[in-house]
C-alpha cells in the first residue's frame, strides 16, 4: 500500500524549504563576503532598480513585505552610500520617494550579475527542460484559501 499523496506532498514542501534556505544562506554568505553587503540592502536596491521614479517608503515596505522600519533604515544607509535618495512627494510634507542614484543603479547592475551567476551556479543540476518544468508545477502548487493560483 502506497503513502497518502499528503504525505508525499509534505516530504516535497520540506525539500523546498530546505532547499530554499540553503540557498538563501549560501546568498547572505557571498553578498556578505564578496561584496560587504546584505540580503536585505540586495532587496530594497533591486526593488529600487525596477522603479525608476522611486517608491513611497510604504511602497517600498508592502513591496518587499516588510515594516517601514526595516525599510526606512536601508534606504538611510544606502542615501548615506550615495546609492539611493529620498525625494519629496509633492502635495505631502510627510511622504518621501526612495529612488536609486547613478551609482545606486551602477552598482546594484554588479550585484544583479553576480547574483544571478551564482543562482545558475547553485542550480546547475537543473537543466532548462527542468527548470521550465518545475517553474510552471511551482506557479500551480500555490494556495490560498484553499485556491490554487499563478504567482
Amino acid at each position: 500500500m502506497s503513502e497518502p499523496l499528503s504525505k508525499t506532498r509534505l516530504r516535497l514542501w520540506l525539500r523546498l524549504l530546505k532547499t530554499t534556505h540553503g540557498i538563501e544562506a549560501e546568498l547572505r554568505r557571498r553578498l556578505r563576503e564578496r561584496h560587504g553587503t546584505t540580503l536585505p540592502r540586495f532587496d530594497v536596491l533591486a526593488a529600487l532598480a525596477r522603479f525608476p521614479d522611486g517608491l513611497r517608503m510604504s511602497e517600498l515596505s508592502d513591496l518587499l513585505r516588510v515594516s517601514n522600519g526595516n525599510v526606512t533604515g536601508i534606504v538611510d544607509r544606502l542615501s548615506e552610500d550615495g546609492l539611493a535618495e529620498r525625494i519629496a512627494v509633492p502635495g505631502d510634507r510627510r511622504a518621501t520617494r526612495a529612488r536609486l542614484t547613478e551609482a545606486g543603479r551602477a552598482a546594484f547592475a554588479d550585484l544583479a550579475a553576480a547574483h544571478e551567476a551564482w543562482i545558475d551556479e547553485l542550480l546547475e543540476g537543473v537543466d532548462a527542460d527542468a527548470a521550465e518544468a518545475m517553474t510552471r508545477l511551482l506557479k500551480g502548487a500555490a494556495t490560498q484559501g484553499g485556491r490554487a493560483h499563478a504567482q
